[in-house]
């Protein structure tokens, strides 16, 4: 009776509250799209691998001085062109942009579902947190 949570009304849905079926089918969304996103993440990343190793079969480079990253793979465009021509190292870093994107994106549908509540102060929240995330990663100060 009184130890029972409070149930919103049905004028209240929509106003800041979620009537329960709702409520889970977000969380549903919501874990769909993390487990999407690192299980796809993690196949092009192995196909990558698989295709640099099939490629690459001859011994291993001097380590002995740094070498950085080719210019085509520190950009997006360049990153999605290496991919697109099958490139080993092209893959695995796409694998690896989806997978630094899946919680960004987890991120934005948080603001959605937010919204869709009119839960403003979890929208703003969610943006504030979204706009941190856009320029750590955007600025190369991250």
């Amino acid at each position: 009776m009184g130890n029972e949570p409070e149930t919103p009304k049905k004028a209240d849905v929509g106003k800041g509250h979620m009537d329960a079926s709702t409520d889970k089918r977000v969380d549903q969304l919501m874990g769909l799209l993390l487990r999407t996103g690192v299980l796809l993440a993690a196949a092009i990343v192995a196909i990558g691998g698989a295709v640099f190793v099939a490629r690459h079969a001859e011994p291993v480079g001097s380590y002995r001085v740094f070498q950085g990253e080719p210019v085509q793979y520190r950009t997006l465009p360049g990153i999605v062109r290496e991919a697109a021509s099958f490139n080993g190292r092209g893959l695995i870093q796409l694998g690896l942009l989806l997978l630094i994107a899946t919680p960004v994106a987890r991120v934005a549908f948080s603001a959605g579902a937010f919204a869709y509540e009119r839960d403003w102060v979890y929208v703003a929240v969610s943006l504030f947190v979204l706009a941190v995330l856009a320029y750590s990663l955007g600025s190369g100060h991250g």
